[in-house]
């Protein structure tokens, strides 16, 4: 059997798996079931990736003879790239992002910060330890029973036809994101947009999130941004010019005790 097909399997497994962890991630962080991801489906593409570069890296390592270390050192790295690389393409091709870290500490532009990067490295050491030999034994099994490659065959199938879906989306999100000069929280705008439902007793869709009138989703989001923008930073002038009055207040009242 061919490596490209073993690898094939890996990330049908990596992209599977990882949208259940999403899933729960999100769950628990949010209090709210969302459906992660670009995707509609059950199933993120940059799991399968990682898993792929994981189990790379594993098969590379143990035939060579180096340490476990080095193996999880680089798993770690390897997936903070992967998680760069992704982020940067749907900010700079799409104007959103499918995650943010920009509340952690030491960020790039919310799509990595080293927070994470520990979790992958982490992750990598789970996986050397105690997931990669259930893989390879996976592989053995996907050997011995090909006709699973039309499940395989059929995985695809439905993520292409999900992804020419998506993208129509995504390119009216990245139109509107670019005409508005802003970055879309795909995520908060999923949450924004079943709340939104939610409040008006409209029936929301997990799987069609953007089901409906889209550019009033996106509208009614902007004005989301504006507001937290203004509030976070003073309503125009008047908003500094209090704020400057309070500081200079606070600091004659010091003065005069």
């Amino acid at each position: 059997m061919s490596l490209f097909l073993k690898f094939i399997f890996i990330f049908f497994l990596g992209s599977t798996l990882g949208y259940i962890l999403e899933l729960f991630f999100r769950r628990l962080n949010g209090g709210k079931w969302i459906n992660p991801g670009f995707l509609m489906g059950p199933y993120l593409p940059i799991y399968g990736f990682g898993l792929c570069t994981m189990t790379f890296i594993y098969m590379f390592i143990y035939d060579k003879g180096f340490s476990p270390v080095v193996a999880i050192l680089l798993m770690g790295v390897a997936m903070t790239v992967i998680e760069l690389i992704g982020g940067l393409i749907f900010i700079k091709g799409a104007g959103i992002k499918l995650w943010d870290y920009s509340n952690n500490f030491l960020n790039y532009k919310g799509i990595i910060c080293p927070l994470f990067s520990i979790i992958w490295t982490l992750i990598g050491a789970v996986y050397y330890f105690f997931v990669a030999d259930k893989i390879l034994y996976y592989l053995n099994w996907y050997s011995n029973h090909l006709e699973f490659s039309f499940v395989l065959g059929m995985f695809f199938a439905i993520i292409i036809i999900d992804f020419v879906y998506s993208s129509k989306i995504m390119v009216f999100v990245r139109k509107y994101a670019h005409r508005n000069k802003m970055i879309i929280r795909y995520e908060e705008l999923k949450r924004d947009i079943r709340d939104g439902k939610n409040s008006l007793k409209e029936k929301s869709s997990f799987i069609f999130p953007f089901k409906g009138n889209l550019v009033n989703y996106l509208d009614n989001y902007k004005k989301k941004i504006n507001k937290e923008f203004k509030r976070q930073n003073g309503k125009g002038l008047f908003g500094k010019f209090r704020k400057k009055w309070k500081i200079r207040k606070k600091c004659l009242h010091i003065f005069i005790i």
